[in-house]
């Protein structure tokens, strides 16, 4: 892969002015370390859905975390010369995908969010509850967004190959699936709308927010497949 390869891509598929690039792939082990602090929080953001999903399902619960692991190892890879295909466009359509159906969520729901969003207690005395949990929106808002951001640095060290687009194809289509459609057990595994009631323990997929929450996702793993297979082709040519 030479540098024309990627400067003749055309600007829907690099958003980002190419001197922005430069400078985050050098910072790259920092957006690793974010990217690391961000799973984390991920995690403990979905704990209370982890209390509610058979311990079967949990490797599907927790998508944005994911999504942000998988962008951290693909930057610390690419740093350490190690960078390796299939991890880096699982890692772009996760920030895609993830990036912006959050958002999508956040703002079709948002009465339900701002009334129910949990902010870290330890922000809650110094904030006040309706300011912590603001926060906490904008934050959840802000924080996906820049996940979409991350997506365009992958252009610059990878090359698409058609294989690994087939398996995050895949892959994020089983997550579509078990998460909407065809759970692997119990109800469908997406994550918790403040709209969608749990009762004894188990969430209530009520329509329309289970539709519109699924449109959202099966439309995004679109867009990223439509994105990867578009960069391949002109970096193949």
């Amino acid at each position: 892969m030479g540098a024309d390869t990627t400067e003749r891509l055309p600007r829907y598929l690099t958003p980002l002015p190419r001197r922005i690039e430069t400078v985050a792939l050098q910072y790259a082990w920092v957006i690793v370390a974010i990217n690391i602090a961000g799973t984390a929080f991920g995690f403990w953001y979905y704990i209370p859905q982890f209390q509610l999903e058979p311990v079967v399902a949990w490797p599907v619960v927790p998508d944005s975390p994911t999504a942000t692991l998988f962008i951290a190892c693909s930057l610390a890879l690419y740093k350490l010369g190690r960078s390796n295909e299939y991890l880096n466009v699982l890692a772009f359509f996760g920030c895609i995908k993830l990036g912006l159906w959050t958002p999508f969520v956040l703002t079709v729901f948002a009465d339900a969010f701002l009334a129910t969003v949990t902010p870290p207690p330890q922000v809650v005395p110094l904030l006040g509850r309706e300011l912590a949990s603001k926060a906490m929106y904008a934050f959840l808002f802000v924080s996906h967004l820049g996940m979409v951001v991350q997506a365009f640095l992958i252009h610059r060290y990878c090359d698409f190959p058609g294989r690994a687009i087939l398996v995050a194809v895949i892959w994020y289509g089983f997550n579509d699936l078990v998460d909407y459609f065809v759970p692997i057990v119990g109800t469908p595994h997406h994550t918790l709308l403040p709209v969608e009631p749990i009762v004894n323990g188990t969430v209530q997929h009520v329509s329309p927010a289970h539709e519109i929450a699924a449109a959202g996702a099966v439309a995004l793993t679109i867009l990223a497949t439509i994105l990867a297979v578009a960069t391949r082709r002109v970096k193949t040519i």
